[in-house]
């Protein structure tokens, strides 16, 4: 692949990159599912499982024992049990390709839809970029490509946000900059307490939400810090990043007092 993306999963059991033209999609609990919304080339599925110490092996040995068509391979540094799975829906035929492998105490499954007939070298350099990450290891701060889990954030903190600007003041709310005296009268009157982070941070996303919307080059990312997981914005060219827990949070935590247009004229200045 040459144009890839990466992908660190929530919790930071694994990391692995993907190709750039594919995009996270909604999928059971547990389990991760990427494709190209235009042009369709393969459903990829990843999911993992912690167990013992040799849970991988364990899993991959049962899974060889278990599925009579279940053969050995190896795919970049990984031994895995392949398999594959013939299937038809509306009168197209599919084929399901199969991998189980990990490390460990973490057992990973990949699978990879595609057509009858259609090449999986995209699924294979997917299963050979895999990293299992150690939990007890400090890794660098990372920012990746915005997951599905923190643009669930995103549109939590902007629903709850809105909700309670329409249920205080009959006020419309779209997120634009007009919006801000909105915000602020929120802020000043609903009364949250300086403890209590959630409501906070919901403030600090929207308030990126309204600088998205008004400043061009910004896109939604995720940033991986330790045990920390959050949705940041961070701009095209140059790479700055504004972190909507430093835009608010960590102002309330330091006792000042949040003037959300002052904030906003700052951030647009840098």
């Amino acid at each position: 692949m040459i144009d890839t993306k990466r992908f660190i999963a929530p919790g930071g059991w694994f990391a692995m990159h993907y190709p750039a033209a594919w995009s996270e999609f909604e999928d059971g609990e547990g389990s991760f599912l990427f494709y190209n919304p235009d042009v369709w080339d393969g459903n990829f599925r990843i999911s993992a499982f912690r167990g013992n110490s040799a849970y991988a092996e364990a899993n991959l040995r049962n899974e060889l024992r278990e599925r009579p068509s279940a053969q050995l391979v190896q795919v970049g540094a990984w031994r895995c049990a392949y398999s594959m799975e013939e299937l038809e829906e509306e009168g197209v035929a599919y084929t399901s390709h199969c991998w189980v492998t990990g490390a460990g105490d973490l057992a990973i499954e990949c699978s990879f839809t595609v057509k009858r007939g259609d090449a999986i070298q995209q699924a294979l350099e997917v299963i050979a970029s895999l990293e299992i990450r150690d939990l007890q290891q400090k890794y660098p701060a990372e920012v990746i490509p915005v997951r599905l889990w923190e643009i669930w954030q995103i549109d939590e903190a902007y629903a709850s946000i809105e909700h309670e600007v329409k249920n205080r003041f009959a006020l419309d709310f779209q997120g634009a900059e007009e919006d801000l005296p909105k915000l602020q009268r929120l802020v000043n009157e609903a009364g949250w307490s300086r403890k209590k982070r959630d409501p906070w941070i919901a403030v600090g996303i929207v308030l990126c939400v309204i600088l998205s919307n008004e400043l061009d080059g910004y896109e939604w990312r995720t940033l991986v810090d330790g045990n920390r997981e959050a949705p940041v914005l961070q701009h095209t060219a140059d790479g700055k990043v504004i972190d909507p827990l430093r835009l608010v949070w960590s102002r309330v935590k330091a006792g000042e007092e949040i003037d959300l247009e002052k904030i906003f004229q700052l951030v647009i200045g840098d």
